[in-house]
């Protein structure tokens, strides 16, 4: 149950903001079908968290020492340093009609993903809980109840939410994890 929650909830505050979350905005505005929508963002995500939870427990299982566990600890407080830094919607350069909202959604989504913050942070949940299915169910749980309301309440959502706050809660939530993995691994927790 800690892998799943954990793994909901910093991929939930993760993606406040995010480009990913940005993208569902720009691609329900612009299909204004959200449903073919949320489903695309479903499939791209179960298909790319799945794989980056895969990486993560399979390196951890390879790498099983110290020396990993700081590595992990050391890539979540990266994380957080990254979260700080905002995404712009300028930076997605996507041709968003060619082959309808799910296709378009679906591709759009896996490509922006890679590499993404959420994908990291999935890849360091899967190595820290070597559960590739709860650590995947749980980080697109989180990518849905983050793009979900982005998909149905699009620019009215940036109006209102505060995402600097969010991205200050969520870089202190990787830190801090970050921080106890760090202390648990030395033996000072």
């Amino acid at each position: 149950m800690e892998a799943l929650l954990t793994s909901t909830g910093i991929v939930a505050l993760a993606e406040i903001g995010d480009k990913t979350q940005l993208l569902a905005i720009l691609l329900a505005t612009r299909f204004a079908r959200p449903w073919p929508v949320v489903l695309g963002i479903l499939v791209a995500t179960l298909a790319n968290h799945a794989l980056a939870a895969m990486v993560g427990a399979q390196a951890a299982a390879l790498l099983d020492s110290n020396g990993f566990r700081i590595a992990v600890a050391l890539s979540f407080l990266a994380m957080a340093a990254w979260t700080l830094i905002p995404d712009k919607i300028d930076d997605l350069k996507q041709d968003a009609g060619r082959f309808g909202p799910f296709i378009t959604t679906t591709i759009a989504f896996f490509i922006v993903e890679m590499g993404d913050k959420t994908q990291i942070a999935t890849i360091a949940l899967g190595a820290r809980f070597e559960n590739v299915l709860v650590v995947a169910a749980g980080t697109t749980l989180g990518m849905m109840i983050a793009n979900v309301p982005a998909v149905f309440l699009g620019h009215e959502l940036l109006k209102r939410v505060p995402l600097a706050t969010v991205r200050f809660i969520t870089a202190g939530l990787f830190a801090v994890i970050g921080l106890w993995l760090l202390l648990a691994t030395l033996g000072l927790v």
